[in-house]
C-alpha cells in the first residue's frame, strides 16, 4: 500500500500488480484487492500475467483491477455489447486496458516480425463485422519490453530504442498505442521518450530500493522526468 500511494502521490497514471509466481514482486489477489480499494478511481490498476493458469479476467474482477498486461495471447477474451465477459456472470466495464507485452530480445535483429504481428492486430480491428466494436483500450495497446523467456520483465536492461523507432512510427500510423518498458530509470526515460514518442512508459526495477520495494525519491524523480518531456513535447 505504501508503494502504491507513493506512486499515486508522485503522479503516476497507473499502478501494476504482478501475478507471476516466480517474480519477487508477486502479490496475491487478496493483497491486490486491499491496495486497489485504497487508490483513487482515476488511477488505472493493471494486473501483470505471464502464462497464467488462472483466468486473468477472473483475477481482474476479483481484485477490482481496471486492466491486464499479458505476456501471452489473449485468445478466449470475447467482447459483447461493449463489455468483456468472463467466467460466470462477471462482466467488465466498457472501458478497461488490455496490454499485450512483446519481449524484444525474442526477435533478435528482426524487428519486422513484431511489425507483422502488430499490423495484423491493427488490420483485424478494422475488419470487424457490422455492428461489432472493440472497447477503447482493448487490443490497441502494446508493451515492448527487454525481457526474455526466463525473465519476461523486470530485467533492469533496456532494449535498443533506436532500432525500434520505425516500429513505433508504424504503430502510431495504425492507431496502436506503444508502452515502452525495460531498464527505464529517472536518468534515461527522457531519452526513451525522445526516441520513440510512446503513449506510455512502464518502470519497475529502475525505481526500486530492492526487488519488490520502491524507492520514493526514485519514483518521484521518474515521474518528474516524464512530465518534463511531456511539457517539451507540448
Amino acid at each position: 500500500m505504501e508503494d502504491a500511494l507513493v506512486a499515486v502521490d508522485a503522479g503516476a497514471d497507473a499502478v501494476g500488480f504482478v501475478f507471476y509466481e516466480k517474480s519477487p514482486r508477486c502479490v496475491t489477489v487478496e493483497t491486490a484487492r486491499v491496495i486497489v480499494a485504497g487508490l483513487p478511481e482515476s488511477v488505472e490498476k493493471i494486473g501483470v500475467f505471464v502464462n497464467p493458469e488462472a483466468d486473468p479476467i477472473r483475477v481482474m474482477v476479483d481484485a477490482g483491477l481496471t486492466g491486464t498486461q499479458s505476456y501471452i495471447s489473449t485468445e478466449g477474451f470475447a467482447g459483447s455489447k461493449g463489455c468483456i465477459k468472463a467466467t460466470g456472470r462477471a462482466c467488465l466495464p466498457p472501458l478497461f486496458r488490455s496490454l499485450i507485452a512483446f519481449p524484444m530480445s525474442l526477435f533478435g535483429e528482426d524487428v519486422s516480425q513484431v511489425e507483422r504481428m502488430l499490423a495484423g492486430f491493427a488490420a483485424s480491428r478494422k475488419k470487424l463485422p457490422d455492428g461489432v466494436s472493440i472497447p477503447v483500450g482493448f487490443l490497441d495497446t502494446f508493451l515492448l519490453d527487454s525481457g526474455n523467456l526466463r525473465q519476461p520483465g523486470g530485467t533492469g536492461h533496456a532494449f535498443d530504442w533506436k532500432r525500434a523507432r520505425a516500429l513505433a512510427e508504424g504503430m502510431r500510423k495504425d492507431g496502436l498505442k506503444l508502452v515502452v518498458a525495460g531498464g527505464l530509470t529517472p536518468e534515461n526515460v527522457g531519452e526513451a521518450i525522445g526516441t520513440l514518442s510512446p503513449w506510455g512508459v512502464d518502470v519497475v526495477s529502475g525505481v526500486e530500493a530492492r526487488p519488490g520495494k520502491k524507492d520514493p525519491e526514485k519514483v518521484r524523480a521518474f515521474v518528474r522526468a516524464v512530465r518534463e518531456m511531456d511539457r517539451k513535447a507540448s
